[in-house]
């Protein structure tokens, strides 16, 4: 099996598209949750990226060949590239993996809209390909010239961790020599929040828009939907080493598992999250005791915290530093996997652990990170997990 590393990072998030200022905003324990108005909906505290010049980064005739989704997911890879400099590798033997949930929400509210005022005659001959999952996916490898292997995991919350996971086997297996993994989401449209406020999922307001979402706290009632994305560059290792190439971490394990469950509940056992943990650690070789912090899912949803902290616990790591980071950035759906894998990373750029937001009474039994503080850790691990019982695990090693 061959190794494989982290060479490029790039991100578009509330915090904007720059990495070192996304680290800076993260560890400062900075919130990007605003108040935010949908037509028909009640206020909701939510985040959103901050305008950016389109132009300047994938074209004006690009970016109206995209759905949000996907221009954020361009944003970041193109950011990714530049980081991880020239790679040297035929764009037959460059891939891509980027998970989407909602796919393009957007272009299918704009569709319905046509439809609805103007008849079946406007909609948007751009509205199919716009509109599935995977449209972002489609938009990084169309702009990049990328001719490998190509997924577009689709696993709910867990798809940005699957996405990375899968490219790195890619790489592993000899598949291809780099690939482009992460994850976007763009659902920040009536029609979606309306369907997440039926299911009482969504965070209120009741301590403000900067306090609604408090992961693994005795008051948190729901989560903070966010749109966003991130990306990494992944190659094979003694390939990046050759080039002289700056390498943020190698990937060493990766394991996947379902609950097989609820349609929206997480087993409330933490079976299912323990297993993809206990598989991720099998595929590093590594014992729990290894893990120096984990960058946990944690939605601040009351059912979904709780069984993440018993899943840590069946796994071994009950008393491992462990945050997460929601309560900043928000729930980016499948774009959290990968953002929080960048949070995961500052471990190793920074020397930080990353605290957990809005954490005045915990209700788990967890070593939380209440503020960030200095560490030297070897093994960092991020987790993801969706509805319908996906779960994820991902473990980077210091280089």
């Amino acid at each position: 099996m061959r190794r494989v590393a982290i060479t490029g990072l790039g991100i578009a998030s509330g915090f904007g598209n720059e990495v070192g200022a996304f680290w800076d905003a993260i560890l400062a324990g900075r919130t990007a949750v605003r108040e935010v108005d949908l037509p028909g909906l009640p206020t909701i505290p939510a985040v959103l990226v901050p305008d950016f010049d389109v132009d300047a980064v994938i074209g004006r005739r690009e970016a109206k060949r995209m759905d949000r989704a996907g221009v954020l997911a361009s944003v970041a890879a193109s950011h990714a590239l530049a980081d991880a400099g020239e790679l040297g590798i035929d764009g037959w033997r460059i891939g891509a993996a980027i998970g989407c949930a909602h796919g393009g929400a957007a272009t299918l509210m704009e569709a319905q809209d046509a439809l609805r005022d103007r008849g079946a005659d406007r909609v948007s001959p751009f509205t199919v390909p716009l509109a599935l999952t995977n449209s972002p996916l489609a938009a990084v490898t169309r702009l990049n010239g990328l001719h490998g292997p190509t997924a577009a995991p689709a696993t709910a919350c867990a798809a940005g961790s699957d996405a990375i996971g899968w490219a790195y086997e890619r790489i592993r297996l000899g598949r291809a020599d780099a690939m482009l993994a992460g994850g976007s989401e763009a659902a920040l449209v009536s029609p979606v929040i309306a369907g997440y406020l039926k299911l009482g999922a969504v965070a209120s307001l009741d301590r403000g828009a900067e306090g609604a979402s408090r992961p693994f706290d005795g008051a948190r009632d729901g989560f903070v939907m966010a749109e966003g994305s991130a990306v990494l560059v992944l190659e094979e290792l003694e390939h990046a080493r050759a080039r002289g190439a700056h390498i943020y971490a190698e990937i060493v394990g990766y394991g996947q598992a379902c609950d097989a469950g609820h349609l929206t509940s997480p087993d409330p056992t933490g079976a299912g999250p323990a297993r993809a943990i206990a598989e991720a650690l099998a595929d590093a070789g590594l014992t729990a005791s290894a893990i120096g912090y984990v960058n946990a899912h944690a939605t601040s949803t009351p059912v979904g915290d709780a069984a993440e902290a018993r899943a840590l616990q069946l796994a071994g790591l009950g008393s491992t530093p462990v945050s997460s980071t929601k309560g900043q950035h928000g729930h980016t759906l499948a774009g959290a996997g990968a953002i929080e894998a960048i949070v995961a990373l500052a471990c190793f750029a920074r020397n930080e652990l990353p605290p957990c937001a809005n954490l005045t009474e915990p209700d788990v039994e967890l070593e939380l990170v209440r503020t960030a503080r200095p560490t030297d850790a070897e093994h960092v691990m991020s987790t993801g997990f969706g509805f319908g019982g996906h779960d994820s695990a991902l473990i980077f090693k210091r280089v």
